[in-house]
Formats: structure tokens, sequence, C-alpha cells
């Protein structure tokens, strides 16, 4: 049986077989996508491949442009053909769970500036319904009183904390709320409603975003339209 790493890396290497000469590729962050840099770089060598990365956080960045990947800031491209990054949960309607690496802003402003958008997983990250953290991006002023909100809505909010402690911040400066509803039943109004909340700056739902998923399963790689249809 191929252990989580294989599926990733199976997933990985296949979905950046559609990362063609000449694009402009936005590229996500995550375990997952570390197999599609590492894919990239090896077609920039080997194949001459020539395109522009755009990172949505700067770890990708980094890790991208020392393989060879020329990366550029989103503000410095005119278009993003395709975008390739994980998620952390998806559900049968093809709506996702993000930013548990703390990419979430940088992840979705890439994704809603693309032309394509293709999200890569492991079969794990499927599921029937969405029960993974919720994370919420929100500024540092008043994130006291947003988080005393969130808590008397019964989202059970967690601050995100490093190793010391201290609040998480993500590549904006910002800090990380994780929600812990029990499931979520209606991810389109559950996001409009956070989306409303003064202070936040972005959640972690992805909803009408994905156009292609590619799934590492345990006897071989299988590739998803986004349109109805069951995912597990």
């Amino acid at each position: 049986m191929k252990d989580t790493n294989e599926l990733k890396k199976m997933a990985g290497y296949r979905a950046a077989e559609f990362v063609e000469d000449g694009m402009v590729v936005g590229i996500g962050s995550g375990s997952t996508i570390a197999y599609v840099i590492e894919a990239l770089g090896k077609r920039v060598s080997e194949e001459g491949l020539n395109i522009i990365g755009v990172p949505t956080s700067d770890k990708t960045r980094r890790t991208a442009a020392k393989l060879g990947i020329s990366m550029h800031n989103i503000d410095d491209v005119d278009h993003i053909d395709l975008t390739i990054d994980g998620a952390d949960e998806i559900d049968p309607d093809f709506a996702a769970i993000k930013g548990g690496g703390a990419a979430l802003l940088w992840e979705k402003i890439v994704a809603v500036n693309s032309t394509r958008n293709v999200w890569v997983v492991d079969e794990g990250k499927l599921a029937p319904k969405l029960t993974h953290y919720l994370p919420v991006e929100v500024i540092p002023y008043g994130s006291d009183q947003l988080f005393k909100r969130l808590d008397a809505k019964g989202y059970k909010p967690s601050w995100r904390l490093d190793q010391n402690g201290n609040p998480v911040r993500t590549d904006s400066a910002n800090f990380l709320i994780d929600l812990h509803p029990a499931d979520i039943t209606d991810p389109f109004t559950l996001g409009r409603e956070l989306t409303s909340m003064v202070g936040v700056v972005e959640h972690g739902l992805f909803l009408n975003i994905v156009d292609t998923v590619v799934v590492g399963r345990q006897d071989d790689v299988e590739i998803f339209d986004a349109h109805p249809q069951p995912l597990i």
C-alpha cells in the first residue's frame, strides 16, 4: 500500500503535465504542491520548459526560484493561464477548505485571477461534507473583538499559534483564526457571513473556483472535471 506522500507525488507529477511552454502559471502552497514544483523544476532543466511562475506564498517563491523557475509578482503579469494548488478538504460539489498552510489570501487572489484552476490532492482529502477546521485571515487591530463575535456565533474559534505560542503571521502580516464548526452544510451562506464581518480579510472556503481536480489514489491518478458528479 502506498503511503500518503507517494500519493501526493503521483498526483503532483501528473498535475505538472498540464503546464505548457510559455504559460504564466500560478503555483500554490503546501506539501502536495512541493511535488508539483519539483516536477516543474525537472521540466525546466531537462526539457527547457519556459514558464513564468506566480507564487501564492513567499515559501513557494523561494522554493520554485531555486529550481530555476522564473517567479513574478501577480501585479507584474497581465494574466495567469493556469494555477495549480492543493486543498485541505474537498466535498462532492467541489467546494473546498484551504489555508492550513496560512496562505489562503494569496491563494485566493491568484486563483480568481486565473483562467483555469487545478487542485491536486491525495484521496484522503476527499470528504462527503466539509468538516475540516476553517481558517479565517483577520487584521490584528480589533482581532480580539472579532474572536469574541465568532465565539458567540458558535463557530468555536481558536488562534493559530506558532511553536512559541505567538500568533502566526501570514505573508500579509495578518493573524489567523481557525473555526471548528461541527460541519459546514451551507458553505456559500457561511462564506458570505464571514466576508461581511468587519476585520475579516478572507476565509478559507474556495467556492466555484476549481476546473479540474487531480487525485492520487492507491491504484492510479484520477482526474475530475468540476461539474456535478460524485467525487468519492
